[in-house]
């Protein structure tokens, strides 16, 4: 039997459960996942490695109009998997309207490749508004799959997996077999640490915020980490570190915790926090955090 392999993107507007549906399918916490737009900020794959086949999925940040250059990086990102893809998984929700970000769209109904449209979220609507949504995707998308799915519960994603499975052009595997991202260590303890200021921060500060890790240093038994926030102004400073460190405390407590389960070891963690002035709109920033690769 013929080995397959290939690279299945997963592209959509913000919020609607990419990184949810990408940790599923992956079976690995790869991509963080909080309630909050904006959470992935680059493209991430997770990789699924049977007998037969390899299956390369890739996260990719949603798709939004861009206000400032990190946010144009991003969307450079998400353009990026229109380009490379075997299989595409276009995901929205039962909220959105097949209208939103039509550009975008207009590109993915280009692509002469499979490209399968889930719908996520189904246990938030009705049967009857399912249905409904379900026959206008397939108006608008008529060379696509449509598939009803709610990824949280798991409900559809087998489906999916199983479908794409077949979809897999015959090839060799382009990763290691005992390769699951390709992506380092020091990354995952960015995003570990990132998605907790996105949980207990309000309103800007968490999309302020970068994590740089400036040292990891690995033992048998533990991983010292030590991590550098950076944020655009003083004042928000002052609020990531909180009365007393309070705030920061907390954070870097629950970040341990999470680094503990996600390494399997005893994890020592430093946070310092630093300004570097409206990096998110310096391209000399961006290229030192990884968000302009050339």
């Amino acid at each position: 039997m013929a080995h397959k392999a290939g690279f299945v993107n997963i592209v959509g507007n913000p919020n609607v459960g990419k990184s949810t549906l990408m940790n599923q399918l992956v079976g690995e916490r790869i991509s963080i996942a909080t309630f909050k737009a904006q959470t992935t900020r680059h493209r991430i794959m997770g990789i699924v490695n049977t007998e037969e086949a390899q299956v390369v999925f890739s996260d990719t940040p949603g798709v939004l109009k861009p206000n400032y250059k990190l946010q144009e990086s991003m969307l450079a990102f998400s353009e990026s998997a229109l380009q490379d893809a075997d299989v595409m998984l276009y995901v929205t929700d039962v909220v959105e309207k097949p209208e939103k970000n039509a550009e975008f769209l207009e590109k993915v109904q280009k692509l002469d490749i499979p490209v399968i449209v889930v719908i996520n979220k189904i246990d938030l609507s009705d049967q009857k508004t399912v249905a409904a949504l379900i026959e206008k995707w397939k108006t608008v998308m008529p060379q696509a799959e449509v598939v009803p799915i709610a990824a949280k519960a798991k409900f559809g994603v087998d489906a999916i997996m199983a479908r794409v499975m077949e979809l897999l052009p015959d090839s060799p595997p382009y990763f290691d077999k005992d390769q699951w991202t390709d992506k380092p260590a020091r990354f995952f303890v960015t995003e570990i640490i990132r998605e907790k200021i996105l949980l207990y921060y309000d309103k800007e500060i968490p999309y302020s915020v970068e994590v740089v890790v400036e040292e990891f240093k690995e033992s048998e038994q533990q991983i010292h980490i030590r991590a550098i926030i950076y944020v655009e102004r003083e004042s928000q400073k002052g609020i990531i570190i909180g009365h007393q460190g309070v705030a920061l405390k907390k954070v870097s407590s629950e970040a341990r915790k999470s680094l503990e389960k996600f390494f399997g070891k005893h994890i020592y963690l430093e946070t310092v926090v630093k300004v570097d002035k409206d990096w998110r709109n310096s391209e000399r920033a961006l290229r030192s955090f990884g968000y302009n690769p050339e």
